[in-house]
């Protein structure tokens, strides 16, 4: 428990320093101290961090998204604008069909994000006899989440800088 937790405690603080954002800041804050204490809290909020951080870029951008946007339709739309899309990848790229299976487990990780939170997360009412979630579960969604997040974060940054260095 004890090194899990502490990897994924540095990945989201490397995010929370990446992105120039008091929310996004909170949302990390939230997520890592709900861990023990409230699984359930930590894994709503995993996936609300991966949509503020898609809605983010995409504003960023000036790429449009719909009113009441789902997770996946947001991760879709962020990875196409980040050209992350597996149809990306030039057939000439090192290790191009690794790095497609990669982005497209990526993908998957957002639709597995957005059941998890909608079986156990907050933001929903459920039954009074729900089984809840262990922490290690909202360690696995909150690595994953963050881990989806920063690299987002970071090829969004990258793509930037490279076409400032254009102009």
């Amino acid at each position: 428990g004890e090194v899990a937790g502490a990897a994924v405690a540095k990945q989201v603080k490397a995010l929370a320093e990446k992105v120039d954002s008091m929310y996004i800041s909170k949302q990390t804050t939230r997520m890592m101290e709900s861990v023990e204490d409230d699984p359930e809290l930590a894994i709503g909020t995993a996936k609300e961090l991966v949509e503020t951080v898609c809605k983010t870029i995409l504003q960023e951008r000036g790429i449009p998204f719909s009113k009441n946007p789902d997770l996946p339709e947001l991760s879709k739309a962020t990875f196409k604008a980040l050209c992350l899309m597996p149809d990306d990848i030039s057939e000439h790229t090192n290790g191009a069909e690794t790095i497609r299976r990669m982005l497209s487990n990526l993908a998957t990780v957002t639709q597995g994000l957005a059941e998890l939170r909608s079986l156990y997360g907050t933001g929903h009412g459920k039954h009074g006899r729900t089984k809840s979630v262990f922490p290690r579960h909202a360690r696995l969604a909150v690595g994953a989440s963050s881990t989806l997040a920063l690299f987002l974060c970071e090829t969004h940054l990258q793509n930037q800088e490279e076409q400032d260095s254009e102009r």
